[in-house]
């Protein structure tokens, strides 16, 4: 019972400590002054299918507060009808440099990826921000990406925040992006461990020439686990904004966000298995569990496990206050229901490869696979350039 005592005390320290490390380094975490001349930036927004407030999204990055910006709307097929809402929004902002591409490069597994490059290749600026389609920019969006643009960085991204959802699977779907994957992300970052996430990312073109093109991107099935190894790789860093971007929800099935969570825990644990280990033990569920058993045994009463897990939510409600996230009267309920998934999540996440993402059957096999061919290549690039730099020194020497 001693030790379940002490698992419990430990799950809620570390829970509310990351909370608490959240919300200092939110007032505290350096931003870099916006610089006197603004770079012009490109924008690339993949589109495929129709979303929920799709064309409030794709609308919000034409009222940016940024001085020179073009945008780059990238379709895979002719008939997709995200492309009359795309060039609905183009019509309504003219004095907004804005154009379509339609067609894709297969240049990986990554359906996304092979969208994207096209917008990639085709961008008229160094600085490119790549935002999927239902990202809602506010008019600082630029700035907060820039802002955090330190000496040292690769990258900036965003991770998606839930606002505005209708119903109990939404609601679930904004406990799981917000006080929990948010909190998480934005933890990392404040520790130094910043990783990507492809929502939103802002790049620069002559550094991803240095990590070895923007095409790299498809060595593994998730670009932004690649993005993330790839900046890692050439020694910089990646980080986040201090405020996350919403991305409004509406109305969610059950089914599809399992389906969303799965298919991510699944590629986070192909592409980063060591951290992904510990997330059994990040929500309430198996401390909840161990206060069953003192209950039950009598090593602690009912009101204390009460208090308990009154003390846990609560720390996640401050989060949500604190940051202005969506908290209503079912937020509560599904914060529980969400971690009494993750066990469940976690065990279903070790178990099959396989995921459907925009109707591609895909596989974290594949990310499993290009992971290993990926460290193979990095190790003959350091070969390649050790060899090269003995050939110059030999070189040197014999004259």
């Amino acid at each position: 019972m001693t030790l379940l005592i002490w698992f419990c005390a430990l799950a809620l320290v570390v829970h509310l400590l990351s909370i608490v490390l959240v919300l200092i380094w939110r007032s505290h975490g350096r931003e870099e002054p916006l610089p006197a001349s603004r770079p012009a930036v490109t924008i690339v927004r993949p589109v495929c299918g129709l979303e929920n407030n799709l064309e409030a999204t794709l609308s919000s990055a034409f009222r940016l507060d940024w001085p020179d910006y073009e945008i780059v709307f990238c379709v895979a097929t002719a008939g997709d009808p995200a492309i009359a809402v795309a060039r609905r929004c183009m019509a309504s902002h003219p004095h907004i440099p804005a154009r379509l591409l339609v067609g894709e490069d297969r240049i990986s597994v990554n359906p996304k990826l092979n969208n994207v490059v096209k917008g990639w290749r085709s961008a008229r600026h160094d600085w490119i921000i790549v935002a999927d389609s239902n990202v809602l920019m506010p008019q600082d969006y630029i700035q907060r990406l820039f802002a955090r643009w330190l000496p040292g960085t690769g990258l900036v991204c965003s991770p998606p925040v839930g606002s505005s959802p209708e119903g109990v699977s939404a609601e679930i779907e904004c406990a799981w992006l917000n006080s929990f994957q948010a909190r998480w992300q934005l933890l990392a970052d404040a520790l130094g461990l910043g990783f990507a996430q492809g929502k939103t990312m802002l790049l620069n073109r002559q550094i991803m020439a240095r990590a070895g093109g923007f095409e790299r991107l498809g060595e593994e099935v998730a670009e932004d686990a690649a993005a993330t190894a790839l900046i890692r790789e050439i020694g910089l860093k990646v980080r986040l904004v201090k405020e996350p971007f919403f991305q409004p929800l509406g109305e969610r099935n059950l089914a599809s966000v399992w389906k969303r969570q799965l298919r991510w825990a699944r590629l986070r644990r192909a592409s980063f298995p060591l951290y992904f280990v510990p997330e059994l033990f990040t929500g309430c569920a198996l401390p909840l569990l161990a206060l069953m058993v003192l209950v039950a045994s009598g090593t602690c009463t009912a009101l204390s496990a009460f208090l308990y897990v009154s003390a846990w939510y609560s720390g996640e409600i401050l989060l949500n206050r604190s940051f202005g996230w969506h908290m209503g009267r079912l937020s509560l309920p599904a914060m529980a229901m969400r971690d009494l998934a993750l066990p469940v999540l976690w065990i279903a996440a070790w178990f099959g490869n396989g995921f459907v993402w925009r109707g591609n059957a895909m596989s974290v096999a594949s990310a499993e696979e290009t992971e290993t061919s990926s460290a193979k290549t990095r190790i003959r690039r350091v070969v390649d350039k050790t060899r090269e730099r003995a050939r110059t020194l030999t070189a040197a020497f014999r004259h």
